[in-house]
């Protein structure tokens, strides 16, 4: 992982005396995933890793230079080892190749700089406030005012400079706590306004603008979805008044990156880098569908519960993502995206069927946005 760290810039402190996955999250006692463990591997394994890896070298070139032309011409190969996951050692450099992110830094040198040192943003203290909710339990990130919690404010603050209209909304430091665990804080910044501004996929900002708009809609598509692909479990939701809401507007807000195991997050947001908002679509699916015998008896309480709490078994990606590949959604969603613009710019907008389709009202934002990122225990990796 690229850490750009200045021993002068570090506060003392005692070292954690409680050991660390191997992510660089602190354990807790009923930690147990596989996936966290730091543990030796058998020497197949180690050799099949070590081979795997030498595939990605030479797919990238150095520093990159080969990438935009193997992926013309192998575009199935590449969209296959990334759903396979992304070798470790490479992410940080392949989430930039991908995203569109390391074009756009080199065609703004000294940007990101001028926005850090010489502006100031409206939003400094609500980031101030939000950073030590960010990823506490990860090291980097523990020590208050340390070089970890200094990156985050620098890119968050950076970010709501140089886009006023998004500014700060609470969700967007979990995203890019996640990006500073894998690159710098320059290259962080430039992946974060790839996916707002849409260098590669569909421009993301709305998830962030004033009232959510693009929440709003993805929620109304992924209900239909559910309807669609699981109509006994999405009737079940309509009689227990369940809606998407009330468990998977963090899904969106974070791209899964706020309450999910931390292998299952880095697993998703390869694919998503990739190939787009959809996988957001495709993993939920593909976890309400893991679930579904059991989600289909269950009461509003316990309903709502277990859509909050995954089983560790849903959120292995080995076992997700064929789960979650299955669902074909690119047609539904450009249909949906339809019917929502449709039905919200219509001319019966105002009757009470629409009301719930109108995004937030700006005062309400932060509140909705924090009583979101609340529903589930944010230490959990």
């Amino acid at each position: 992982m690229d850490k750009k760290k200045d021993a002068d810039d570090v506060e003392p402190g005692p070292a954690p005396s409680r050991p660390v996955d191997r992510f660089g999250f602190i354990k807790t006692e009923q930690s147990n995933s596989p996936e966290g463990v730091l543990k030796s591997r058998p020497t197949h394994e180690r050799g099949r890793e070590e081979r795997r890896i030498r595939k990605w070298r030479k797919m990238i070139g150095t520093g990159g230079s080969d990438w935009k032309h193997y992926v013309r011409r192998n575009p199935h190969v590449v969209k296959r080892r990334i759903r396979k996951g992304i070798p470790d050692c490479l992410r940080g450099l392949v989430w930039q190749l991908i995203s569109g992110s390391r074009d756009l830094l080199l065609m703004n040198p000294g940007v990101y700089e001028t926005l850090v040192i010489y502006e100031t943003s409206t939003s400094e203290l609500e980031i101030i406030r939000d950073i030590s909710r960010t990823f506490p339990s990860h090291i980097f990130f523990q020590q208050r005012h340390g070089p970890g919690q200094r990156s985050l404010y620098n890119v968050l603050k950076a970010y709501s400079v140089y886009d006023r209209d998004v500014g700060y909304v609470q969700g967007m430091g979990f995203i890019a706590g996640l990006l500073l665990l894998y690159m710098s804080e320059e290259d962080a910044f430039w992946l974060i306004v790839a996916l707002l501004k849409g260098a590669v996929h569909t421009p993301m900002e709305g998830l962030y603008q004033a009232g959510l708009p693009l929440v709003q809609q993805y929620l109304f598509q992924f209900e239909k979805l559910v309807q669609e692909h699981m109509p006994k479990l999405g009737q079940h939701f309509i009689e227990e008044m369940i809606n998407p809401s009330m468990y998977a507007s963090q899904w969106f807000i974070t791209v899964f990156s706020y309450s999910f195991p931390f292998h299952m997050t880095l697993r998703v947001w390869d694919v998503f880098l990739y190939e787009g908002i959809k996988v957001v679509f495709q993993v939920g699916l593909g976890l309400l569908r893991f679930c579904h015998d059991d989600l289909v008896k269950l009461p509003f309480e316990e309903l709502l519960h277990s859509l909050r709490y995954f089983p560790d078994e849903a959120t292995d990606p080995d076992t997700l993502f064929p789960l979650a590949f299955s669902f074909k959604v690119n047609s539904s969603l450009e249909e949906l995206e339809k019917e929502y613009r449709k039905r919200l710019d219509g001319p019966n907008a105002s009757s009470s069927s629409s009301k719930r389709l109108l995004p937030l009202k700006s005062k309400t934002m932060s509140r909705a946005v924090s009583q979101v990122l609340s529903i589930s225990n944010v230490g959990k990796k």
